[in-house]
Formats: structure tokens, sequence, C-alpha cells
């Protein structure tokens, strides 16, 4: 699973269909954004995605 940033949700992407081929994209709720970063840069995290 990776909590991205907006800039980095092709990327989350990309890697989870290289693994598993389907991603499951979750938007996080405004409590979870505010504590979460995303796993590529320091900025919040808006998605989560996962396989």
């Amino acid at each position: 699973m990776y909590n991205t940033c907006l800039e980095h949700v092709e990327l989350a992407m990309e890697i989870i269909i290289d693994e598993k081929e389907t991603p499951i994209i979750n938007q996080l709720t405004e409590d979870e954004q505010l504590s979460t970063t995303c796993a590529f840069c320091k900025n919040n995290a808006i998605y989560s995605i996962s396989e």
C-alpha cells in the first residue's frame, strides 16, 4: 500500500500494476490527510493506493 499526494498517484499505480495488475484507489479522509505523508515525498497524502 502506498499513501500518495496528487503528484505521485500515477507512480504508485504503475508500481502496483507491475506487481499485481489491479490497483485499488481510496481517497483519505480529511483527518487522515493531515497526519499522513506521501510515500514518495513529504507532502500530505491524499490517496491510498493498494493491491
